[in-house]
């Protein structure tokens, strides 16, 4: 069989890395990649993980990279702090590594909850998502707030789940919502395109947004929630274009305006 590293990156994450490494106890080898954490993260980590690596942090794709760095494993896993992985799962990727005809990397379905319930409905579920593959096949892709993978081969789809536990209160959602829109349209206005947003994007994008989510991808499966999610979808949309014209009409005006970071640990994260 051949040998599997899952690596792991955290900053404050006291609540949610128990489960999530307990879930990895199978592996052969588990990574945690630690941006110094101010809770019990590290101590709890240190019950379950094989090695731990302290570094500031200077975005996700560095800190995964120095964790696949440190791994020994032909495969590569990544998992968030946040999620779990299911016993179908585990015993998939065990199949997998067992296996000749096996192919170079793998999606996984997620399994999102969010406000403490599963979202079965509106494009959230299955979320797809790349996270294993053989070390030798991978790139990393570049994104602003998260980064992904793709691999040189063949790749395939596993059945088994991966359970993401997201944001767990309409305020954490908002809070987080700031920041990620401005990471956003930081990674937007440095690429080179998308400067400003106007009227019609404004008003156009949030409504598409919606009836996506609540209509096409059938949202209103999931009742209230439902609505509640592809409503807190379109704000989001709303706010993301907000800033964007607010940049191009600053930028028109000759006054520079940099996106605000208002949560103090994604400050942090940034450099702020």
């Amino acid at each position: 069989m051949e040998r599997l590293s899952v690596v792991v990156i955290t900053l404050n994450e006291e609540k949610n890395i128990e489960r999530c490494l307990r879930s990895l106890r199978w592996a052969d080898e588990i990574v945690v990649v630690d941006s110094f954490s101010r809770d019990r993260t590290v101590e709890l980590a240190r019950k379950y993980a094989d090695s731990i690596i302290e570094h500031e942090y200077d975005g996700d794709i560095p800190q995964r990279e120095r964790g696949f760095a440190a791994a020994s494993g032909t495969w590569l896993m990544y998992v968030d702090a946040d999620e779990e992985v299911s016993d179908g799962l585990k015993d998939e990727i065990l199949g997998v590594l067992t296996s000749r005809e096996t192919r170079d990397g793998y999606e996984i379905p997620r399994k999102v909850f969010m406000f403490g319930t599963w979202v079965k409905h509106g494009g959230w579920y299955p979320d797809y998502t790349f996270r294993l593959f053989r070390r030798d096949r991978y790139r990393a892709l570049q994104a602003e707030v998260h980064g992904g993978f793709t691999v040189d081969g063949e790749t395939g789809r596993l059945s088994g789940l991966l359970n993401h536990y997201t944001y767990d209160s309409i305020a954490h959602y908002l809070s987080k919502m700031n920041d990620y829109t401005s990471l956003q349209i930081s990674g937007k206005i440095g690429g080179g395109g998308g400067r400003s947003a106007g009227a019609r994007r404004l008003i156009l994008s949030p409504l598409s947004h919606f009836l996506r989510k609540y209509v096409s991808k059938q949202g209103y499966r999931d009742g209230f929630r439902g609505f509640l999610l592809a409503s807190l979808g379109a704000i989001y949309t709303l706010a993301l274009y907000s800033k964007l014209w607010e940049y191009g009409f600053r930028d028109r005006e000759g006054r520079g305006v940099r996106p605000p970071i208002t949560n103090p640990e994604v400050r942090r994260l940034k450099g702020l």
